[in-house]
């Protein structure tokens, strides 16, 4: 009874994973959940009456009621396509009238049997009823098979293998239960192991429903369970021959059976790690057990992962490579790109540095790509070279003869490049589906490709606008300090045998000599980022003014808040100062005056530069005043006003401009005062 127990726990178990499975398909049209319940229920209190050896009349209940739940389906599925008829079948209603009929009659036998126990009733409502049903069964299967248009078929026929196979079995039964008076305990406990192995067919029929979404198995799942199944049969039997070899061994035969285990698992091992053995055991199971043969969805996910893995940019071009070839089984692969100078020439490889070459943008191979827009298999074009159309690839790639795929990459419409795939390790067959996946994989992988190119133009330019920028400033530093020691020396004629005149010149001197040690210092050092420090504006201001003492026009200082101090780099707030004093001066006559006045506003430095110049339009302060490269001096370089107004912001502060043409200007300069507290 323990066998008969564990063989409907089993079928139990499987007919409640197939319920399972048929309601999260969503099966509205078959409804396999329902009979596959009922089933399963019936199976759990089959085994639990094995083992208690009690409670025989519901399990007999219960077999009715999955005998019932299975003519049930299978005559819905004969009335559904006998549906289309204009006029009723009689065969058709008298089915549903016989399938009536059987139900009443088989619950009013286990009624009768149930109050008036009797080995007639017991016969009739357990042996006889159920045998009838089972022909009934047969026939409503054969119906339904018949019915069904021959090119549907194969949608349904496993589905009637198992229920004719069940059927076909109960009538087996319950035929010898009435040829012997009595139902075989063997035939009875193998019952439930023969109605689990209908189970699979159920699942693949419910599979090859074309309305359903059944439970499926990714291709993962199935290479595992597959590969984990044979490992252990192959395991089996070599312990079988293992025991073999030690029964005829004699002496030797534990001997044999030790070294022939021992290399059996090292054979065994030996095939769990290949990569060909690996791939083509995939294609096998994508080719002969799944719709299509890639699980796009893990594809693409692994594809997308391995894109985007490690460092922004990084790698980029190798990552590209592997995830191509994965998806083809490929071990190795090499890419080329198009240059400036119009050739493509090999940018990087995976596992294949040998394969190496060039060709120009206007050869024949490359016309073809960019106008076909194919995935070429070199194999096959060498078999058969009128696909090229007359434009055979370079000689460098068509000798190699692990070459097998080309993929163009194509951005914006243009050839961007191409990848080479070495032969496959499963021997994967190039057709449509795997031609249509590279191509659309191909644009994904370009447009990382791109974006990796267009990101490290664009770091180079940005060095170039990070030079030029520094250079522009160096150049407009230059040409200040020009325009003072020429100025200085055209004063020079006049006033050089005067000690005041000699003293402002060494100064100017001294001081522009600095200024010059400095820039050759930060253009021969590498570029660090400037250090902030304290700022004592007074001191600043005294340096401004000396700067400008070789002019005839000398600027005034007026300090109205001696003690204040601001966070700069103090060389470059010099500067900036220095050139709104010097623009002063210039667009002031000598008879004129320039006045430079520190004060405070509350928690703020203010620097007002005043002259009596010619003065702006508001036009110009507001469209022009601050853009750079744009000057009104003929050998200006129009950036002064400009690192002017950015240094201020960047240090947090401001400047106001109030002019008035014909009357002079006036600048207003703010900066952040450092807190007492950090002083301190």
């Amino acid at each position: 009874m323990l066998v008969a127990g564990a063989s409907y726990g089993l079928g139990a178990v499987a007919f409640a994973v197939l319920a399972l499975a048929c309601q999260r398909s969503g099966n509205t049209e078959m409804r396999l959940q329902y009979p596959a319940a009922v089933t399963s229920v019936w199976a759990l209190f089959a085994a639990g009456q094995a083992w208690l050896g009690t409670g025989m009349e519901l399990v007999a209940l219960l077999e009715m009621g999955r005998d019932l739940a299975w003519l049930w389906l299978l005559w819905q599925g004969v009335k559904r396509l006998r549906g289309g008829d204009t006029v009723e079948s009689p065969g058709l209603t008298g089915l549903g009238q016989g399938l009536l009929l059987l139900g009443t009659v088989a619950l009013t036998a286990q009624g009768i049997a149930l109050l008036w126990p009797a080995r007639l009733t017991g016969l009739l409502a357990y042996v006889l009823i159920p045998n009838l049903m089972a022909v009934f069964g047969m026939v409503l299967v054969e119906q339904f098979y018949r019915n069904t248009r021959p090119q549907e078929r194969w949608g349904i026929k496993f589905l009637c293998l198992a229920l004719g196979g069940m059927f076909a079995y109960d009538f087996y039964l319950y035929s010898e239960a009435m040829l012997f008076a009595g139902v075989s305990p063997d035939t009875w406990a193998a019952r439930g192991a023969v109605n689990t192995l209908l189970v699979p067919l159920l699942w693949i029929s419910l599979r090859r429903r074309p309305e359903n979404q059944p439970l499926a198995i990714s291709h993962r799942m199935a290479f595992h369970s597959v590969a984990l199944v044979g490992a252990g049969i192959y395991l089996m039997l070599m312990a079988a021959a293992g025991y073999y070899l030690r029964i005829v061994g004699g002496d030797w035969g534990t001997v044999l059976q030790t070294v022939f285990l021992f290399g059996a698992i090292a054979l065994l091992l030996a095939t769990v790690f290949s990569g060909v053995a690996r791939a083509r055991l995939r294609v096998f199971l994508s080719k002969h057990f799944f719709h299509y043969r890639y699980d796009y969805r893990e594809e693409w996910l692994r594809f997308t992962a391995l894109l985007t893995a490690g460092d922004p940019g990084a790698r980029v071009h190798e990552r590209s490579l592997e995830a191509m070839a994965g998806l083809v089984e490929s071990p190795a692969a090499a890419l080329w790109m198009k240059q400036d100078d119009g050739h493509f020439r090999r940018t990087a490889h995976w596992n294949w540095s040998e394969l190496n070459g060039q060709f120009a943008s206007d050869h024949p191979f490359a016309r073809f790509l960019e106008s076909s827009h194919w995935v070429l298999d070199l194999h096959e074009c060498e078999d058969q070279p009128e696909l090229l159309g007359g434009a055979p690839p370079p000689a460098w790639l068509s000798g190699d003869p692990k070459a097998w795929l080309v993929i163009p990459l194509f951005w914006h419409d243009r050839l961007l490049g191409i990848m080479v795939l070495a032969d496959s390790l499963g021997m994967v067959a190039f057709d449509w589906e795997v031609s249509d996946l590279l191509k659309t994989a191909a644009g994904q992988a370009t447009a990382h490709l791109a974006q990796a190119r267009a990101a490290e133009a664009l770091t180079v330019a940005r060095q170039f606008e990070s030079f030029n920028r520094a250079a522009a400033f160096v150049v407009h530093d230059i040409k200040n300090l020009v325009a003072q020691l020429s100025l200085l020396l055209a004063n020079a004629q006049r006033h050089k045998h005067k000690p005041e005149f000699q003293e402002d010149m060494l100064a100017t001197i001294e001081s522009s000599v600095a200024r010059m040690n400095r820039m050759l210092i930060k253009l021969r050092d590498k570029p660090e980022a400037a250090s902030s420090s304290e700022v004592i504006l007074v001191e600043l201001l005294d340096e401004v003014i000396l700067s400008k003492s070789a002019f005839s026009l000398k600027p005034t200082l007026n300090i109205l808040a001696p003690e204040l101090r601001v966070r700069a780099e103090r060389e470059k707030l010099t500067r900036v100062v220095g050139h709104i004093v010097q623009n002063a001066i210039e667009a002031t006559p000598y008879t004129g005056k320039v006045g430079v006045t520190l004060n405070r506003s509350d928690n703020w430095a203010e620097i007002v530069v005043a002259d009596t110049g010619a003065g702006m339009d508001d036009t110009f302060i507001r469209e022009r005043l601050f853009r750079p490269f744009d000057s009104t001096k003929g050998t200006g370089m129009g950036i002064g006003a400009y690192e002017c107004k950015s240094y201020i912001q960047e240090l947090g502060g401001d400047i106001m401009v109030e002019s008035t043409p014909g009357l002079g200007s006036r600048f207003t300069l703010h900066f952040p005062l450092i807190p007492p507290t950090a002083i301190n």
